[in-house]
């Protein structure tokens, strides 16, 4: 059974500064009822036609165990928030719920991928570390599903990020987004080891050149390592040095468990001479691993140009996500005491209310209210995954997250799952959300005019 991530970083100030300020306000006055956030992405980067959710798990294990701690408590003291405010800190916990999108779905903008309610304090200060997360593990796991879509099936793909990610939490986070979309392996043995992985390796260039030749080098990494025997043959001159690996394979009887690997020029042209001279060698089985500043477009150019290649290993830019390295995430005030609230802001209004997101067969979706009943042949995509503070069950394995990947995906229109000017579905609202919204928005220009007049104001949050 899986067990939630030992996540260490559970700390309050962990957090953007202004939600220290606010959550100290609303204790101060003695605000305390429930508010309801949603987390949603407002729109998607040009490159994309579709986001694959991802972080849920390591938001619930942060939210469980958020706390102030003596040493930030005192810092927070030196900054100058009183002793009442400190008091009120120190016994702090998130004792709310929350309602999500399990990892793995594919979502569209709008579409709200969890919802916070607790009080409203709690809820504040969850902000900065749920969005932080919710942002870039769902940024790499799209980034990696495009690279599964490039594939097409025909070779297996790994992770080779761990060197290049901005940070070795980073590193942990893309290794694990890639296992949940299908990759085969991961080069970072630490994320194999914590999340049941199979690592992956060959050999560097610098291995090659510590040996007088190329065949020693191969021959001494065959003996030590038979069962990792997968030779980097373009330190030199690659052809010459499939020749060679070829000598060493054969000499060592290593024909159903060897392989060679490029890592430069034209990956297309010399894997197909390459396959030609294992095979005509006798050696078809010998597999042949690509690798050297791949993404989804060239993944989709060897495919299309029916290159020979077994496994192909994706590293930086899928690891800092280099076309699309951010979301356009948020996370708003939907509900406060009961009371729908909404945001008015050019071109960043929001919907009240807390919602559900409704999806029909063929990633079909609608959002509407949580409260309303589901559309014919619909299916709710928004499960509570906390009460009270607490995780409801146990994390999920991440072979689940992959089911529910593969399912979506099947579904996915080829218009959205294009990797070249992809176009998302559009994602209307239902009725009843529609009409609450024009109520909401509607009250809130109304009062905003009473309270000041004509005005062309930038916006304003105001319920119902």
């Amino acid at each position: 059974m899986a067990t939630r991530h030992d996540d260490p970083v559970a700390r309050a100030l962990l957090n953007d500064f202004y939600e220290l300020n606010m959550a100290s306000s609303y204790l101060r006055r003695g605000m305390a009822a429930t508010a309801t956030f949603s987390l949603f992405v407002r729109s998607l980067p040009p490159t994309r036609g579709f986001l694959v959710t991802a972080g849920l798990e390591a938001c619930l294990s942060y939210l469980e165990r958020f706390c102030f701690g003596d040493d930030e408590l005192a810092y927070l003291g030196s900054l100058g928030f009183d002793g009442a405010t400190l008091d009120a800190f120190a016994t702090l916990r998130f004792t709310g719920d929350v309602w999500a999108v399990p990892e793995g779905r594919i979502v569209f903008a709008g579409e709200p991928l969890l919802e916070v309610s607790a009080p409203i304090a709690e809820a504040q200060l969850a902000e900065t570390v749920l969005c932080n997360t919710m942002t870039f593990h769902t940024t790499v796991a799209s980034k990696a599903a495009r690279s599964r879509i490039a594939a097409a099936g025909t070779m297996e793909l790994v992770d080779f990020g761990f060197r290049r990610t901005q940070g070795i939490e980073a590193g942990m986070v893309v290794a694990r987004a890639t296992a949940m979309v299908g990759f085969a392996a991961t080069s970072n043995v630490e994320a194999a080891r914590q999340l049941g992985l199979t690592p992956a390796g060959t050999m560097a260039h610098s291995y090659v050149e510590a040996f007088p030749t190329e065949t020693q080098a191969f021959r001494a990494f065959a003996e030590d390592l038979p069962e990792q025997a997968t030779f980097l043959v373009d330190t030199y001159d690659t052809l010459g040095g499939v020749r060679k690996a070829v000598d060493v394979i054969r000499s060592l009887g290593l024909e159903h468990r060897a392989g060679i690997r490029l890592d430069s020029g034209d990956l297309s042209v010399l894997s197909k001479e390459s396959r030609r001279i294992l095979d005509e060698a006798g050696l078809p089985e010998v597999r042949i691993v690509v690798s050297g500043g791949l993404d989804e477009h060239r993944i989709a150019d060897l495919v299309a140009a029916g290159a020979p290649v077994d496994v192909a290993g994706i590293g930086t830019r899928l690891g800092v996500s280099a076309d699309a390295p951010y979301l356009d995430t948020v996370y708003k005030l939907v509900a406060y005491d009961g009371r729908p609230v909404a945001k008015l802001s050019a071109s960043k209004e929001t919907l009240p209310g807390a919602k559900q997101v409704f999806r029909a067969p063929g990633l079909v979706d609608v959002i509407g209210m949580r409260e309303e009943a589901a559309p014919a042949n619909t299916e709710p995509l928004l499960e509570m995954v906390m009460a009270g503070g607490h995780p409801i069950g146990p994390a999920a394995p991440l072979s689940e997250l992959r089911t529910r990947f593969e399912s979506d995906l099947a579904e996915l229109p080829g218009a959205a799952r294009a990797l070249d000017s992809p176009v998302a579905p559009h994602v209307p609202i239902t009725p009843a959300l529609s009409a609450l919204t024009r109520r909401v928005h509607g009250a809130a220009r109304r009062n905003l005019h009473i309270a000041e007049g004509p005005t062309t104001g930038t916006g304003m949050g105001v319920g119902l």
